[in-house]
């Protein structure tokens, strides 16, 4: 089959992805299963690889995240019912003032939603925003647009959040390379997309505070330490980052250097992270066997539909692979002189303006890049940098298709048109910012 008909194919399916979600309002789920499946008989799979490959996407996909989901989604929960998190918060904003309450905001977003989802982040913290707003009379856009910038940045960027994490894996990046140049992308992302883009936005747009009606209890006698508190957040990055920062003084295939890899390695880092929350934190406090096992139950039970999405998207990009659509956008892209990093963005900010989900998006690009990536041989540094400008792009343009979007209004009160020009900027300073930092990263390699 020829290139442009396989490129026909791969914006169809992304096309009608979009009309049976948002016309059809089917579940994104089946959508994206009746596409995979579309797109594998348009291209010429033969039916059984159509099967084949929608099982070995799901599989692939599933067969890392699940782990890191699961043990992921109860070490943040531990840490929030402990009081770790808001200890975190509330010191940042005793140290940083009311004057500079919006960048206190803002790293507390970043540094708190390390262990958390997006959606679970925002609900923990946004009562923060509202008790600062009132306490210093400022003006709430001026106080959430940097909490929401610090969470979208560590859920878009920092291990060990899903999708980076999805990513680094799909991608075979070096975790380590994707841990740094991802706080680089963060940090300049959340600073000028969150204070400094919300100071200006918010003389320019404004609403009514919305009633606060769960208020954040900030009480020091019943919260860890901030320095324990904060060494518990950073625990699973420090023991991915000793793999690679080891591994390079370590001679190689020695008994030192597999114990390193296996430390650093995502599922054993967040494990021990785990039991470190558990024995070290949440049972000494006085939590019973009981109330902690509760806690990872419920901590677990919304990852459900996270994981099915993520599986959903896996399908499709398999197809996208092994039906042959990918490799020839690919090599349609290079040989139109469009470089790989580049490419990468702009594949992942279409994808994701189109159907809305960063997953999605990340894990479509992925399917579209990954043979051309193999072809030209790159290093783990390079691929982690590749994978900082795909989650760069999957974030841009964040509009009414986007589940952020409607969050954003729902926490802050605003209206569409406000959320477009708040959130939806926002997103697409963070989006950028996070994406030229992957092209300078990649071409330094």
């Amino acid at each position: 089959m020829d290139t442009m008909t396989l490129v026909g194919t791969a914006v169809g399916s992304v096309l009608l992805l979009l009309f049976l979600v948002m016309k059809a309002r089917l579940h994104a789920f089946v959508a994206l299963m009746l596409v995979s499946i579309g797109a594998g008989i348009f291209s010429g799979m033969p039916l059984s690889k159509i099967t084949q490959a929608m099982q070995d996407g799901m599989g692939g996909t599933l067969g890392f995240l699940t782990i890191v989901v699961a043990l992921g989604a109860m070490f943040g929960k531990i840490l929030h019912e402990t009081g770790a998190l808001d200890q975190i918060a509330a010191h940042l904003l005793k140290s940083f003032g009311e004057k500079r309450a919006h960048y206190a905001l803002g790293i507390a977003g970043l540094v708190c939603a390390l262990p958390l989802f997006f959606d679970v982040a925002i609900v923990l913290l946004i009562g923060v925003v509202f008790a600062v707003a009132r306490r210093t009379n400022g003006n709430v856009v001026k106080m959430a647009i940097p909490l929401f910038a610090g969470v979208a940045s560590a859920a878009a960027f920092l291990l060990p959040g899903p999708v980076p994490m999805l990513l680094a894996a799909q991608m075979n990046a070096d975790f380590g390379w994707m841990i740094a140049i991802g706080l680089v992308a963060a940090i300049l992302g959340m600073l000028l997309a969150g204070p400094l883009f919300g100071n200006f936005i918010s003389k320019r747009v404004s609403w009514p505070m919305p009633e606060e009606e769960n208020a954040p209890v900030l009480d020091k006698s019943n919260m860890p330490s901030f320095g324990l508190s904060l060494a518990l957040v950073l625990c699973p990055l420090v023991l991915v980052g000793m793999k690679t920062i080891g591994a390079r003084f370590v001679t190689p295939n020695t008994n030192l250097y597999d114990w390193l890899e296996f430390i650093g390695h995502p599922f054993t880092a967040i494990l021990i992270a785990c039991l470190v929350v558990i024995y070290g934190l949440a049972k000494p406090r006085g939590m019973s066997k009981e109330q902690i096992m509760s806690i990872c139950s419920a901590a677990i039970q919304p990852a459900g539909i996270i994981l099915l999405m993520t599986g959903a998207g896996g399908v499709f990009k398999q197809i996208l692979v092994d039906s042959g659509v990918g490799p020839a956008l690919g090599d349609a892209l290079i040989g139109a002189g469009l470089p790989i990093a580049v490419a990468c963005f702009v594949l992942s900010a279409a994808v994701r303006v189109i159907q809305g989900s960063a997953t999605v998006a990340c894990l479509t690009t992925v399917g579209l890049v990954l043979p051309v990536t193999t072809q030209l041989g790159l290093n783990g540094g390079q691929l982690a940098a590749l994978a900082i400008c795909i989650a760069g792009g999957s974030i841009v343009l964040s509009h009414v298709n986007d589940a952020g979007f409607w969050l954003f209004g729902k926490f802050t009160g605003a209206n569409e048109l406000q959320t477009l020009k708040t959130w939806t900027v926002m997103e697409t300073i963070l989006g950028t910012v996070g994406g030229v930092v992957g092209m300078i990263a990649f071409t330094l390699f």
